[in-house]
């Protein structure tokens, strides 16, 4: 999605879809969890303490308003959590699974990798479990340390079959998470943690989507493309006003959204025409998603190329407490590898 676009689409939203409130971003979750109950009878929302509205508050008000059958705790088993989901979509329902933790889905792994993605594959599509969503709260949040503070997103966009995707803020939370609900393929909705309260928008109140597996241009730039996702994405903005300031560099900055299957025509179309890509996120380096979008952009942009492409990331160690701000793929870190772009 292009700028704009972007403006078309908000203006559609103002002009379109009624009444706006102001949520952050928590609140905009549970907007649309509350749409999906109202609107589909058969939805269900389960999870460890999802019941009196889970940890950072989603699921708040839910069971009091559609009921304990449709909003309910589970066991401390996320391999169950996630293997119900699966039992319930391919029964026909719309079945929508929290993980407490990004960090904890991967007991759950199993599940979603060899059950959920491949069901519809296996029996020829005569079955399937495309109305299973799975939300979790995703990267850091400043003081989560090595259990609370991980982003997965690379392990899963290794598996055909299942679509990820992460929001940057209260809009497009609620519209995506529509989206992956609506989809008939399983999805993995992670949602950045740390902006729960920090991002704050004029947030529809009726219901609304928005595409999957498109990027969105948030502003135009000549001379280097920045692509990032979730919380990164408001320092990859900042970024681009450093280097407009301090180095008359025009940056160029995509919200990826949709990890898989990501939208690689965007991306590259704007590497086309600023030569140059600097790729960010919170996750460890190697093997992370940047490496995927990387050589993507060498193979079908290499004559445009006037750089090596960065990557700017987490290191190859457990997620740190006390020296998380050495660890984060921080604003500085990010300036230094567009200054050594454009002296190449």
């Amino acid at each position: 999605m292009h700028l704009s676009d972007m403006f078309f689409f908000l203006a559609f939203i103002c002009e379109c879809l009624g009444p706006t409130q102001k949520m952050n971003l928590f609140q905009s979750v549970t907007s649309a969890l509350d749409n999906t109950l109202a609107s589909d009878p058969t939805a269900v929302i389960f999870g460890e303490d999802v019941a009196f509205g889970g940890v950072f508050r989603c699921t708040v008000g839910l069971r009091d308003k559609y009921g304990k059958d449709r909003v309910f705790n589970t066991p401390l088993c996320e391999q169950g959590i996630v293997g119900f989901g699966i039992g319930v979509a391919v029964a026909g329902a719309t079945a929508i699974a929290e993980i407490q933790f990004a960090d904890y889905i991967y007991p759950a792994f199993d599940q979603i990798v060899n059950e959920a993605a491949k069901y519809r594959y296996r029996s020829g599509n005569l079955f399937d479990c495309g109305n299973l969503t799975i939300r979790a709260p995703w990267g850091c949040v400043g003081h989560g340390s090595l259990y609370h503070s991980q982003s997965p997103e690379a392990f899963f966009a290794h598996c055909p079959g299942i679509k990820v995707v992460i929001p940057r803020g209260p809009v497009q939370a609620k519209g995506l998470l529509l989206s992956c609900i609506s989809d008939k393929n399983p999805c993995i909705f992670f949602e950045p943690k740390i902006l729960y309260r920090a991002a704050v928008e004029q947030v529809p109140v009726e219901p609304y989507t928005i595409p999957l597996s498109q990027a969105e241009v948030l502003q135009e730039g000549s001379d280097v493309t920045l692509v990032a996702w979730g919380t990164q994405i408001h320092v990859m903005r900042e970024v681009a006003n450093m280097a407009q300031e301090k180095l008359g560099v025009s940056c160029e900055v995509i919200d990826l959204q949709t990890i898989l299957p990501w939208d690689t025509e965007t991306v590259c179309k704007s590497v086309v025409k600023t030569g140059r890509l600097l790729i960010s996120h919170e996750a460890p380096i190697t093997g992370g998603f940047a490496a995927e979008i990387s050589s993507t952009v060498q193979e079908e942009c290499f004559l445009n190329l006037e750089a090596p492409i960065s990557r700017v990331c987490g290191y190859d160690t457990p997620f740190p407490h006390i020296f998380e701000p050495f660890y984060i793929p921080d604003k500085w870190k990010c300036l230094e590898a567009i200054k050594r772009m454009i002296n190449y």
